[in-house]
């Protein structure tokens, strides 16, 4: 093989495709037997990859696999397995030590390894190569090793593996630019940064820059309500500066893998040294309260209305973390749902991207297909997830009482409508 990638996700399984398209010889490891058995029949169980690229895919020869024999002689070994949170606040590491072991017992004279998982700084010098190395191999001599951030988007049309660049850290120079020439036979720019600590840094600085700013706007929304203060038109206007300022807008939380969950491995990290990353916790802080503001804000909404919470007929529009996907990963719809379930309301949910949800295990009714009905029998929805499906005019025609935390209608001025 000239590729295998260990761990079949949203980050392996579009390395995968790129790879393919380019013309190398590539296999998967992955440990579920639904995922592995999925691929084999030419289904995916992502939304950047579709069934038919899959079955594009097995016929230039990808093998998927839950043997890790596949290794065997492999020129490049990519590691994209889940580095969830542990109980302590740090980045869980056991499935990158997993995998790396099984490299390890794999590994060729030659080989390149690259992890790409994203985790603290020093993951790839002070957990992997250490595993790597009691193979009797020696990292920068027999093998190569390097630090790879993935920069996959769910969803993104514009930008995937190909386009978006490249970063890389080897252990070593030569480690570097084995990395650098191994990703440019399919990604259009490569950048070298100066070792894999650098390479790590960057992933998490990128997203902690957005946990942050998505934690300013969302403070924001919190006191421009109480001042009445219209501050979706505020971004807008503030956006037309061609210079020094990036428009971020507010919403229910923030969900998906990597803003709830990156900028922690930092603050994790910056606390082994003996003092707190007061922005990365500030802002997880302000994150964390928004389905708590939201139920509020829902509450006082009903109170205008003369109705009480409980026992009211409540519709949750997207229950995905982000529009025109599946993905529900650390959704923020979850934490609004048992929220608002505890205190008594009656809830619905409407999704074109999903077939059935469940909150701690108990099911939250499907509200059907069918928006604007689903829309004219609720008490109040509330949009959750910026899907294209919810346009503004059809909230607005049908809904009694819409709370619209993502702006689908904003710049619309209607007495039933509250933006956030």
């Amino acid at each position: 093989m000239d590729l295998v990638v260990i761990g079949l996700g949203y980050v392996g399984l579009p390395l995968v495709r790129e790879a393919c398209r380019a013309g190398l010889q590539v296999g998967g490891l992955d440990r579920d037997p639904r995922v592995v058995s999925g691929l084999e029949a030419g289904r995916s169980h992502i939304d950047d990859v579709s069934g038919a690229e899959v079955e594009q895919m097995v016929a230039a020869g990808f093998t998927a696999s839950q043997d890790e024999a596949i290794l065997k002689d492999a020129r490049t070994v990519v590691i994209c397995v889940p580095t969830p949170l542990s109980e302590d606040g740090g980045p869980d590491l056991t499935a990158v030590r997993g995998a790396t072991g099984t490299v390890a017992r794999n590994l060729t004279a030659g080989t390149l390894v690259v992890l790409e998982s994203t985790t603290y700084p020093g993951t790839t010098e002070e957990v992997v190569l250490p595993i790597l190395e009691e193979s009797g191999l020696v990292a920068g001599q027999d093998f190569h090793l390097a630090f790879s951030p993935e920069r996959i988007d769910p969803g993104n049309a514009v930008y995937g593996v190909r386009n978006t660049p490249k970063i890389v850290g080897g252990v070593t120079p030569a480690c570097a630019s084995a990395a650098a020439a191994f990703y440019g036979k399919f990604v259009d720019t490569v950048v070298q940064a100066k070792g894999t600590r650098e390479a790590e840094m960057a992933k998490l600085l990128e997203n902690t820059y957005r946990h942050v700013n998505i934690a300013l706007v969302n403070e924001m929304a919190v006191f421009c309500n109480e001042l009445g203060i219209d501050l979706w038109d505020a971004i807008d206007c503030a956006a037309t500066k061609p210079f020094g300022f990036q428009a971020f807008r507010p919403g229910p939380g923030v969900g998906g893998h990597c803003i709830p969950i990156d900028p922690n491995y930092l603050s994790y990290k910056v606390r082994s040294l003996g003092y707190p990353f007061r922005f990365v916790e500030l802002a997880q802080e302000i994150n964390d309260r928004m389905p708590r503001y939201i139920v509020e804000r829902t509450q006082q909404l009903l109170n205008r209305e003369g109705k009480p919470l409980k026992d009211t007929q409540i519709l949750l529009l997207g229950v995905t973390y982000k529009a025109d996907i599946a993905d529900q990963r650390e959704s923020p719809a979850r934490p609004v749902a048992r929220r608002l379930r505890r205190l008594g309301a009656d809830l619905t949910f409407h999704d074109p991207y999903v077939g059935s949800w469940e909150v701690d295990g108990s099911e939250v009714p499907s509200a059907g297909a069918d928006l604007a009905e689903a829309l004219r029998q609720a008490d109040l929805a509330i949009v959750l997830a910026d899907h294209t499906a919810y346009d503004a005019e059809t909230l607005i025609e049908h809904a009694r009482l819409l709370f619209d935390t993502r702006g689908r209608t904003r710049g619309v001025s209607h007495e039933s409508v509250e933006l956030l």
